[in-house]
């Protein structure tokens, strides 16, 4: 009796445990993590036969409007001395090692979620600061650049909602954690209507297509 109420508690643990996890978090670092290795990767790709050819034809250039060519080739595009896509390349496999963790059941100390988090949100300034040069200087859109943008700001607000709502930056954070955490779909919808109405002022690109 004694084993089969030990092996009752455990099972009762294991469901707790898992139960517990946080799976929207999960699944967004997830999602997140692999649209954005595949479109630094992709960008590397191209960074590279660019480099080999300065007149090769990219996949990514459809247009004067739409193409990768143009913010890969300014100074821009390599801010640190190297092309910007190396850096997400080496980056956003984070995201996806940290939901796998939580998957196997990992728990991370509070300083870890503030580093996490002050990753996204670096990775959330520089994309902003990247789509502003893109629209006001370069006056491009480049689609994978895009698509790093979309998953930024995505992992970013879902992220930051969940640590504020577990009070991982102080208790006085938990209520406003809750609220992004109920509404982060909207925020992030609104976060790229603002970007898409800024581009539009500024590029027109709906008479553009």
């Amino acid at each position: 009796m004694t084993d089969v109420a030990m092996s009752q508690s455990e099972s009762s643990a294991r469901g707790t445990r898992q139960a517990g996890r946080p799976w929207v978090l999960i699944v967004v670092l997830l999602v997140c993590g692999f649209f954005g290795e595949w479109a630094a990767g992709a960008l590397t790709i191209d960074k590279i036969a660019t480099a080999a050819n300065p007149n090769a034809v990219l996949d990514c250039n459809f247009s004067v409007l739409v193409q990768c060519g143009k913010n890969l080739g300014s100074w821009q595009g390599a801010v640190f001395g190297f092309p910007n896509p190396i850096l997400g390349v080496a980056c956003w496999a984070a995201p996806i090692v940290v939901a796998m963790a939580l998957i196997a059941g990992a728990r991370f100390a509070n300083w870890f979620w503030w580093l996490f988090n002050l990753g996204h949100l670096f990775a959330f300034v520089f994309c902003l600061w990247l789509m502003s040069e893109s629209v006001f200087d370069l006056g491009t859109l480049c689609p994978w650049c895009m698509l790093t943008w979309s998953v930024s700001i995505l992992s970013f607000w879902v992220l930051t909602g969940r640590n504020l709502a577990d009070g991982r930056f102080g208790e006085w954070g938990r209520g406003l954690g809750r609220l992004l955490s109920g509404w982060w779909p909207l925020v992030t919808l609104l976060t790229y209507l603002v970007i898409a109405v800024i581009a539009q002022l500024r590029l027109d690109y709906l008479a553009m297509l």
